[in-house]
C-alpha cells in the first residue's frame, strides 16, 4: 500500500517545495520511493505553474536538494481525501485546510514541526526576508521531515 504525503504552504514556492524536495530525497535514500509518494501545494492560487522561488532553489541546492522539477499548484478538496498525511507549514494554512476538510479527513492535517516535537510551532515564511531565512527554513524542515518519515515508517509497519 502506498502512503501519500502532501506538504502545504501559502503559495507553494518556498516552504512546501522545500519540504517536498527534502522529503523526496529522504524517501529515495531509504529506498522507499515505490512506497511513499510526496507532493506539495499551496492554499493560494497566484503562483500556479511557477517553479519554486529562485532563493529557495539556491538554498536547497547548496544542501544537495534539487527543486527545479517542482511546479506550484493549489490544494484541492480532493487532495484532502487522497493524501494520507496533509502537512501544513503554519497555523493559518492548517486552518485553511481544516476549513476545506470533511470530518473524515480532518485528522490527517497536521503542522510539520509537530512531527519534530514542536507543538503548534510554525515554519516561518522566508519570502520577504533575507538569505538567512531560507537557511533557517531548511534547518527546521530537514529535522521535521526526518522525524515525519520515521513516523510514517512506524505506521506502515504497525
Amino acid at each position: 500500500m502506498t502512503t501519500k504525503v502532501l506538504m502545504v504552504c501559502l503559495g507553494n514556492i518556498c516552504r512546501s517545495p522545500t519540504a517536498h524536495g527534502i522529503m523526496e530525497t529522504l524517501i529515495e535514500k531509504e529506498g522507499l520511493s515505490a512506497d511513499i509518494i510526496v507532493d506539495s501545494a499551496g492554499t493560494g492560487d497566484w503562483h500556479i505553474g511557477k517553479a519554486p522561488d529562485p532563493r529557495t532553489q539556491q538554498a536547497a541546492k547548496r544542501r544537495g536538494y534539487d527543486l527545479s522539477h517542482l511546479r506550484a499548484r493549489q490544494v484541492t478538496v480532493a487532495d484532502l481525501d487522497d493524501y494520507d498525511w496533509v502537512i501544513a507549514m503554519d497555523r493559518q494554512n492548517r486552518q485553511n485546510l481544516l476549513n476545506m476538510a470533511s470530518d473524515a479527513n480532518r485528522d490527517r492535517i497536521t503542522l510539520l514541526l509537530e512531527h519534530a516535537g514542536q507543538i503548534d510551532a510554525e515554519v516561518p515564511d522566508p519570502y520577504y526576508g533575507g538569505e538567512q531565512g531560507f537557511e533557517q527554513v531548511l534547518d527546521m524542515v530537514e529535522t521535521a521531515c526526518a522525524a515525519l518519515l520515521e513516523r510514517i515508517k512506524l505506521q506502515r509497519v504497525g
